[in-house]
Order: structure tokens, then sequence, then C-alpha cells
């Protein structure tokens, strides 16, 4: 089978790359099936992250009052209307308290 150069999008940075026949003839060569989805710069630019980094989540902290004792708290997470928002140490005890009723 003959191969020919061909235009492909990234699609991290949306710039044009080009696939070679060479490219397309290695793929062949190992059977693989997807075309290439980044260009050379985005594909290195991902390989060289850590492993098991993903991409980043923003951090939510919320400002909320413990539903035990009322003190002020920073929690994690953004509160569930209804459910109940503990304070590190309400939190502790209640984990503790449970863990003994076994």
């Amino acid at each position: 089978m003959e191969f020919q150069d061909r235009i492909l999008r990234c699609v991290d940075c949306d710039a044009e790359f080009v696939w070679t026949a060479g490219e397309q003839q290695f793929f062949a060569d190992k059977n693989f099936k997807n075309e290439p989805k980044r260009c050379k710069g985005c594909k290195g630019k991902r390989a060289s992250r850590p492993a098991g980094a993903s991409l980043a989540r923003e951090r939510v902290e919320t400002v909320t009052q413990c539903s035990a004792c009322g003190k002020e708290t920073t929690v994690p997470f953004r509160p569930t209307q209804g459910r109940p928002v503990f304070c590190k140490e309400c939190f502790q005890s209640r984990k503790f308290a449970g863990a003994s009723g076994i």
C-alpha cells in the first residue's frame, strides 16, 4: 500500500501537523489502528509529565460551620444541602466512635 503525507489537527493546541508517509508505514507495521491526535510538541509535553499526573482539578475550599459544635471550619469540598459538615475534631471523634461499635 502506498502512503502519502497527510495533514492532521492536534487535539491539544489545534495546530496542523504532517503525518508523514513513513510514520503511516510504521503505524501499519505495528498494527496501530488510530492515527496520531497530537503534534510532536504537545506529545512531548504530555510524555514529560510525571507518572500518574492527570489534569489538575481546581481545589475547592469552603468556609462553613460545623454541624456538631458550631465552630467555623474550612472543608475541601462544597457542602451538599441537608448533609452535615464537621470540623476536623468532630469528624475524628465521630470516626473513632463508629469504629469502636464493632
